[in-house]
Order: structure tokens, then sequence, then C-alpha cells
């Protein structure tokens, strides 16, 4: 399926770094921005990358958020805008903890996001010791807002390396986000992946001594995620849901083992 390929439009990667300027061209944190090179306008994805704790993480995104609109456009190619009526958030691991709390409105954004995306998102150490702010109450369809959502888990997140306790244990994982995700929600699940593997091959590496591994081939793993999040992107920005029904009726399109894969439409 060449949703699961590497597409024909060139990308261009550029680093924002943080100044001691208080000009609104100044992001508010690092940000590394993928932006393509064709003259349009297109759709957005905020990721987040964990670097402190808590709510320090869910206020850092909320501010990245708030800069866009005055601090994006200033350092893009020629002639290619955004739309910030199509902002989808995403984020991995404790990422997707701080992308669901802002979604949710655990911070206030002077933009609104259009869908979620959880790659693997943890939200804490166990049931007991669960990340600031505590979005997670056990209650099925429980989240605060309804907002399209996609939650991509992987089996082997959920188990131990040795005697080193597992990144995405088993009641603060993607299965705990996605039960409590109002509808419309996606679920799918990597099962022969582990909670690092699809992240380059040089952190992969360093990670695999102390986070369970699958044997599988890891540039599979990236282009089934990454395909997914592009079918559900398509979906809910742009109102083409063809790519999506596609995999939720058929999972092996997906170059990966998709098992379940749930789709609970509104």
């Amino acid at each position: 399926m060449a949703l699961f390929e590497k597409g024909e439009l060139k990308v261009r990667r550029i680093q924002v770094k943080k100044t001691s300027s208080s000009s609104t061209s100044s992001p508010p944190s690092p940000l590394l921005i993928a932006a393509p090179e064709v003259e349009g306008t297109y759709p957005c994805d905020l990721t987040t990358i964990i670097t402190c704790c808590g709510n320090d993480d869910v206020e850092s995104a909320a501010a990245v958020t708030d800069w866009l609109p005055s601090g994006l456009q200033p350092v893009l190619p020629d002639k290619v805008e955004p739309d910030f009526t199509k902002l989808a958030l995403a984020g991995h691991s404790k990422g997707g903890q701080t992308a669901f709390a802002l979604a949710m409105g655990f911070a206030e954004t002077s933009l609104k996001f259009s869908c979620v995306i959880g790659i693997d998102p943890v939200a804490g150490l166990s049931i007991c010791h669960q990340l600031k702010p505590k979005i997670l109450s056990y209650i099925p369809r429980s989240f605060g807002k309804t907002i399209p959502v996609a939650v991509i888990g992987t089996g082997l997140g959920s188990k131990w390396k040795g005697i080193l306790p597992p990144f995405a244990p088993n009641g603060v994982n993607h299965a705990e986000f996605f039960l409590e995700s109002k509808p419309p929600c996606c679920y799918f699940l990597a099962k022969d992946y582990g909670h690092a593997d699809m992240l380059d091959d040089w952190m992969i590496k360093l990670t695999s001594w102390v986070c369970k591994s699958g044997e599988g081939d890891r540039e599979l793993m990236r282009r089934g995620v990454a395909g997914i999040v592009v079918a559900f992107m398509r979906a809910f920005l742009q109102g083409d849901s063809e790519d999506l029904y596609a995999i939720v009726k058929s999972p092996g399109v997906a170059p990966i083992q998709l098992d379940p894969v749930i789709f609970v439409e509104a």
C-alpha cells in the first residue's frame, strides 16, 4: 500500500533555537520543524517530546502552540503556509500523556486542536504513580473533551527487560488511553514491537539495553506508524477516510502485524 512508502513530497528540516530575545520570532522551546518545500497551504502537527516532567511539559507545549501563529510562518520555505484550523497534536511515550493533557484542556491555548495521536503513550510508572496532571480516571470514555483520537500501542512495551521494569506498564499505557477516549477513536496494536522500536536506529540501540524490543524490522515499524498517522490525519483534517478505513477493514495492508485494530465511530 502506497501509504506506507516514502512520499514524493520534498521536506526541509529546520532547527529553530530558543534565544534570550523577547522577540515573537523566538520560540519558547527549541524546535525541529519538518516543512514541505512545495508551494501550498498545509495542515500542522505538533509533536511533543519530553524534556522535563509533569505540568512543565504541558505548559511548555501550550507555549509553543501559542507561538505558532506569529512565529512559524517566518521560518517556513517561501510560499508554504500553515493552516491552523487543521492542527493535530501527537506524542510518544510520556510525550503522549502531554499531548492528551493539552488536548483535554489542562493548559489554555490560543489555537484549537483538531485531533490527537498517542504513539505508545504512557501516563506514569504505575496506576498509583501517575504523572501530573493525572488524566486517567479508569472510567471508560471519561476524557473531558470529545476530539478524534488515534492510539498506537506496542505489544512488548509492557514487558520487563530482565530485571528492569517496562517503559509502558499496564494500567498507564496505550490500552487505558484508548479505553478512556470518547468516539471517534482508533486503536492499533503493533503486537510484535517494543516501546522504542519506531525511533531512529541510533536511539533504538541505546534504549535496547533497558527497554524490551521486538525482533522485527524497525524500518517497517517506522513505516507502519507513519502510515497510520497519515491515514488518521487525512481522515480528520482533510475529510478523506479512505486510507483509514482500508487499514481498519484489512490490517494486513500494513507492513507490520496490527492486532487488534479497533475504530469506534462517533
